[in-house]
């Protein structure tokens, strides 16, 4: 494990260490959760825009997609506990 320092305003550590007792932490132990959650957030955004990416180059090389009203609907049917068919994939309309 190695040291890192941060300085943080006199406002802000007041209200760690506040949260960190009201949490049953120490203001470290609070502070180490609250940037190992942030890492992870952020690593989920990475992986969230790589899969976006990923889809929207199949719609771009494959040039079919399906409208979002139609998937809307089919979600929305699907939600409801309702049997739908998939939508079919069509030409992109540009």
């Amino acid at each position: 494990m190695s040291t890192t320092t941060i300085r943080l305003p006199e406002e802000l550590k007041a209200r760690v260490a506040a949260a960190a007792k009201r949490s049953g932490m120490t203001s470290h132990s609070f502070i180490l959760a609250a940037i190992a959650e942030k890492a992870e957030q952020e690593s989920m955004r990475a992986d969230f825009d790589a899969q976006a990416e990923e889809r929207y180059a199949r719609i771009v090389s494959s040039g079919k997609t399906i409208p979002w009203e139609e998937m809307r609907g089919y979600l929305e049917e699907r939600l409801a506990g309702r049997a739908m068919k998939h939508p079919k994939a069509r030409n992109l309309v540009r």
